[in-house]
């Protein structure tokens, strides 16, 4: 993925806008020098991160609520890039949300998901739900109620919106 990393860097260098979710926080991290490797565990399902920030540090970063449920399909995780601020992080993997100056988020997690989206995860990715401390069988995943995806959608919302603030 070379030619995705250097367009990745290049939108960072020339002051873009930038989320990347999931592989593409990971591309992120890869693109500014960071590792990208194995986590010690995967983490399939609605599992919950944490505010890696005191309450209210700054206007500067992206806060997240101090505990949320989200929705997780991942085995890999990444060191910080350089210059990021740690934003979230899980039980499971220390780097859940970075931040790099106002315009720059990763998110190793899936605010974007909908029921639809979840059902083709598990459609297209069943072998990957094996009994596990952090993967959830395909029942508990499915069972959702759609107020969560609908939190986790607005919280989406939030990072967006935060991402391309006026003056930013």
């Amino acid at each position: 993925m070379i030619d995705e990393k250097g367009f990745i860097k290049e939108a960072i260098i020339r002051g873009k806008g930038v989320l990347g979710v999931c592989l593409g926080a990971q591309l992120i991290a890869s693109s500014l020098g960071s590792r990208v490797y194995p986590n010690r565990e995967k983490e399939i399902g609605w599992l919950p991160i944490q505010s890696a920030l005191p309450p209210k540090e700054t206007p500067r970063f992206f806060q997240f609520p101090n505990e949320c449920l989200v929705f997780h399909w991942h085995g890999e995780t990444f060191d910080l890039p350089p210059g990021a601020t740690l934003l979230a992080r899980s039980e499971v993997c220390e780097n859940q949300a970075f931040q790099i100056d106002r315009r720059v988020i990763g998110l190793q997690f899936h605010l974007e998901t909908t029921p639809q989206t979840a059902r083709e995860l598990v459609n297209n990715c069943r072998e990957e739900l094996v009994p596990a401390k952090f993967i959830q069988s395909e029942e508990t995943i499915l069972s959702a109620p759609a107020v969560r995806y609908g939190g986790i959608n607005l919280l989406m919302q939030d990072v967006l919106s935060f991402i391309v603030q006026p003056g930013n």
